[in-house]
C-alpha cells in the first residue's frame, strides 16, 4: 500500500543536489507502509557488534545483499544472538541511511529459522495466558527470609543443582535442602517438571528453586509449556527461577515468584548470607545495649537533676551560695588589684628599658663615641664645623681622650 505523494517540480536544465534525491528516495521509503514493517529472510554475515552496543550484519541471498543495524536497547532483549552464517529472519523497517546514501534494514527483531516457529508458539501461549492474570505482580508471593527447607528442582546430573546446593551450604548451611529430581529438556521434560513441583509443594518446603543450564530456544522449550506455567502459578510455595544464563529468558521466569538470571543466582536470591547475618544480630545487641545505658544515664541524670533542685530549695544552700559568691567577689578583686600593679609594674619596667636604649650610654655601649669641641659640651656631627689643627673631646665607654684634627674629610 503506497501513500500519494507529490514529486517536485523541476523545470528543464535544473537538477537535483546528491541531498535532495537522496531525500526525495527516502521520503519514498518513508511513505510506503509495506516497508515501515518487513520480514526478510536470508544468510547473516559480517556480523558485529562494537563497544558501542549496536549490532552491524549483512543479509543476502545467491543474488543481493542488503546491510542491517539493530540498536542498542533492542540488541540488549535479544534471546538469539546472530553469528555468520545463520539462516534468519530479520524484522524490521527500511529507509535511507543518508551519509552513505544507501538504504538499509533497521531491525528490531532477529529469529533463528530453526526456531522461527516454536517462538511463534511462545508469543502466543505467552499473550494467552497473560490475558489470564497468570503473570501479574498481584500474584507474586513473598520469599520468606530465613528459609528452613529449601527444594530444589532440577536435573539431578546438571550443573545447576551443584551450583545452587554450594552457594546454599556457603550462604546459608542450616537450611534443609530437598532435591526433587526432574529431567529438564525433551519431550518427557514438561509432565515431569509438573510432577515434581507438585512434589516439591508437599514437603513442607519454604522456598522452591526450579532451574537448570543454559541452551538454545528448543534446550529450554519445556520451560514455555503451558501446563508447566500453569503449575508453577498453581503452587502455593514461593518459586524462584534460575534458567539458563542471563540472557535466557522463559515463560516459566514470567510466572515465577522471583526471576534470577542464573541457578546460582536464584540460590543467592533465595537464601540470606549467615555471615551478615551474625553481624546484624551483633550490631543490633550492641545497639540495644546502648540503648539500655542510655536509658539508664537519662534516669540518673534526672533523678540527679530533682535532687539539685531540692537542694536548691533549701535556705541553707542559699546562705552558702551567698557566702560562696562574696567569696569569690573578693578574691575576684584581689586578683584584680594584684594584677593591675603587676600590669603597671611591667609597663614602667618597658618605660625604664626604653630610656636606657635611646640614651647615650647605649650608644657607647655599642662601640660608638661622641665628640665634643675640646671643653665644651658642643657635640660634633657634621665634618664641615671642623678645621685642621683644631682640639675636640672624644667620649668613648670607658674614658675619654682628646684629639687634633689631621685632615677634615668631607661629606662627599
Amino acid at each position: 500500500m503506497h501513500m500519494s505523494m507529490q514529486i517536485p517540480f523541476r523545470l528543464p536544465g535544473v537538477h537535483w543536489t546528491v541531498s535532495e534525491l537522496t531525500d526525495y528516495v527516502r521520503d519514498l521509503f518513508e511513505n510506503d507502509l509495506q516497508m515501515h514493517d518487513v520480514a526478510v529472510i536470508g544468510e547473516l554475515s559480517n556480523v558485529s557488534r562494537p563497544q558501542s552496543g549496536h549490532v552491524y550484519f549483512s543479509l543476502k541471498d545467491k543474488e543481493s545483499t542488503i546491510q542491517c543495524v539493530m540498536w542498542r536497547s533492542v540488541a540488549a532483549r535479544l534471546v538469539y544472538f546472530p553469528h555468520d552464517g545463520d539462516r534468519v529472519i530479520v524484522y524490521g523497517h527500511v529507509t535511507i541511511y543518508p551519509s552513505g546514501g544507501r538504504y538499509q534494514l533497521y531491525a528490531s527483531m532477529v529469529e533463528s529459522v530453526g526456531v522461527g516457529d516454536l517462538l511463534v508458539q511462545t508469543e502466543i501461549l505467552k499473550d494467552k495466558l497473560a490475558s489470564e492474570g497468570l503473570f501479574e505482580s498481584d500474584n507474586k508471593k513473598t520469599l520468606p527470609s530465613l528459609p528452613a527447607t529449601i527444594a530444589i528442582v532440577t536435573s539431578s546430573s546438571g550443573a545447576a543443582y551443584h551450583d545452587m546446593l554450594n552457594v546454599i551450604n556457603r550462604r546459608w548451611p542450616i537450611a534443609k535442602v530437598q532435591l526433587i529430581p526432574t529431567s529438564v529438556q525433551g519431550t518427557e521434560a514438561p509432565v515431569e517438571i509438573v510432577d515434581a513441583l507438585n512434589a516439591a509443594d508437599n514437603v513442607n518446603a519454604d522456598v522452591i528453586l526450579l532451574g537448570r543450564g543454559g541452551g538454545d530456544a528448543e534446550d529450554l522449550a519445556a520451560f514455555n509449556s503451558e501446563d508447566v506455567i500453569r503449575s508453577i502459578s498453581a503452587t502455593k510455595t514461593p518459586i524462584v527461577t534460575g534458567i539458563g544464563h542471563e540472557t535466557d529468558f522463559t515463560l516459566a521466569d514470567l510466572a515465577a515468584d522471583v526471576r534470577a538470571p542464573t541457578p546460582s543466582a536464584a540460590a543467592e536470591i533465595a537464601t540470606p548470607d549467615h555471615h551478615l547475618l551474625r553481624q546484624k544480630i551483633h550490631s543490633d545487641l550492641e545497639k540495644i545495649s546502648e540503648a539500655v545505658v542510655y536509658k539508664i544515664q537519662i534516669s540518673s541524670l534526672r533523678l540527679d537533676e530533682i535532687n539539685s533542685m531540692l537542694q536548691a530549695l533549701s535556705p541553707v544552700n542559699a546562705i552558702q551560695t551567698a557566702r560562696q559568691k562574696l567569696n569569690h567577689l573578693y578574691s575576684t578583686c584581689v586578683s584584680d588589684i594584684r594584677n593591675s600593679i603587676y600590669r603597671k609594674r611591667l609597663t614602667l619596667e618597658k618605660f625604664d628599658h626604653l630610656l636606657d636604649s635611646l640614651g647615650p650610654n647605649a650608644t657607647l655601649n655599642r662601640g660608638y663615641a661622641i665628640v665634643t669641641r675640646a671643653g665644651t659640651t658642643q657635640t660634633i656631627s657634621d665634618s664641615s664645623v671642623v678645621s685642621k689643627g683644631q682640639l675636640l673631646d672624644v667620649l668613648v665607654e670607658k674614658g675619654k681622650f682628646e684629639v687634633e684634627v689631621g685632615r677634615v674629610i668631607s661629606e662627599e
